[in-house]
């Protein structure tokens, strides 16, 4: 069992709502989080057949067996059990009566804003955090935590992380893929997931995509939507006010999982990963990924972005919080260089007092201030979200 940093969150918002629903995606840890978090619960998972046909045929006589509640997972399988729910809820009164959990967004967070408004608690949970990680016994070099990724199956078992993402990917696109789209060519499909990994960090370009892989740019948003509401990427939105400049306005594409983009890429080993001219993208993407693991795991919207104007003028991350505008640039290197701070000194000089402090997270040791600038080794990169 590895100790994940959001069950004191879910604890307590079970405290205050009849339901809590836990999305994120397929093995990042729910169902044990949930069934440790509450262990006299009892427990259904709706990806069993005969589970999932009891409760679509009769969902009265399936509820009923659950008079103090319980832990229904993979939710979105039976979204018509929702409307069910929000009676008891409503006439039992109790608080977390129901725990709920599931893999798919959309169709997920669509079913409760119609069923449950104002009953549940949202919360998402993703792969381990490199906190979590460390805590379980796990002190990694940065090349062979991004390797491994997060999913916990990968540390628990010692599992070869070339082999499970492997079949991983294999078991998302069979359940997962083929239960929203039609795809007609399973490799074309694999094909665009791996240009995808190869454009982490990069502004997200439909058109160009799309003539890469042979498909409209139509098709490109769809399924970007659905790898999006599948939880295999995310888009960071850019960061942009009337500062007297004119500013990029499409987000960039990142992945929740550094290890699957690694497997993706076609890397199987911490050297080729350290040889690779992707790395700086990767790491990259992993701190970034950890600051919005840490706002999530503490049940608040990652206010994340990024910031570029047309003069190429670029900071990797803004954490907006009220007013205040916090950068951050990331970088692979071990060794700081004064060039590193540059754009961090426009962005403060761009919008002044907003923004009184600025982080620089990269992979060396030394920590220390450099005016209103704050250097951070990556293991301590949420330092950033408490200037």
């Amino acid at each position: 069992m590895f100790k994940r940093e959001i069950e004191t969150e879910i604890q307590e918002l079970a405290k205050q709502y009849p339901v809590v629903t836990l999305l994120g995606p397929r093995q990042s840890g729910k169902t044990t989080l949930v069934q440790y978090a509450f262990p006299n619960k009892k427990y259904a998972n709706l990806e069993f057949p005969d589970v999932r046909s009891l409760a679509l045929t009769d969902p009265r006589g399936f509820l009923e067996q659950f008079p103090d509640g319980a832990i229904l997972d993979e939710i979105q399988r039976v979204p018509e059990l929702l409307s069910y729910i929000q009676p008891l809820v409503d006439q039992d009164k109790r608080k977390g009566l129901f725990i709920l959990t599931g893999s798919h967004q959309l169709e997920l967070q669509e079913a409760v804003s119609q069923s449950l408004a104002g009953r549940t608690a949202l919360l998402t949970l993703l792969p381990m955090t490199l906190k979590e990680i460390e805590l379980a016994g796990f002190v990694l070099p940065v090349d062979s935590w991004m390797l491994k990724g997060g999913y916990p199956r990968i540390y628990q078992d010692t599992l070869d992380p070339t082999k499970a993402y492997r079949n991983y990917f294999q078991t998302y696109v069979e359940r997962d893929l083929r239960q929203q789209i039609k795809v007609k060519d399973l490799l074309q499909f694999e094909r665009f997931v791996q240009i995808l990994a190869g454009r982490i960090g990069q502004i997200l370009n439909m058109e160009e995509i799309g003539g890469e892989v042979g498909l409209s740019s139509h098709t490109v948003k769809e399924w970007i939507s659905i790898l999006e509401a599948s939880f295999i990427v995310f888009r960071l939105p850019p960061y942009f006010e009337n500062f007297g400049k004119r500013v990029i306005k499409s987000p960039k594409l990142y992945f929740n999982d550094v290890g699957l983009a690694v497997y993706l890429l076609g890397i199987q080993n911490e050297i080729q990963l350290f040889r690779d001219p992707l790395r700086g993208h990767l790491f990259e993407n992993a701190v970034i990924l950890e600051l919005k693991k840490h706002l999530l795991n503490q049940g608040l919207d990652p206010s994340l972005f990024y910031y570029r104007d047309v003069q190429k003028n670029e900071i990797d991350l803004i954490y907006k919080i009220g007013n205040i505008l916090v950068p951050i640039e990331i970088k692979s290197s071990k060794t700081y260089q004064s060039e590193f701070t540059q754009k961090l000194h426009f962005f403060q000089e761009l919008v002044e007092t907003r923004s009184p402090e600025a982080f620089l997270i990269y992979t060396g040791e030394v920590e220390q201030r450099i005016g209103k600038i704050q250097l951070l080794n990556y293991r301590n990169a949420m330092r950033a979200l408490q200037p």
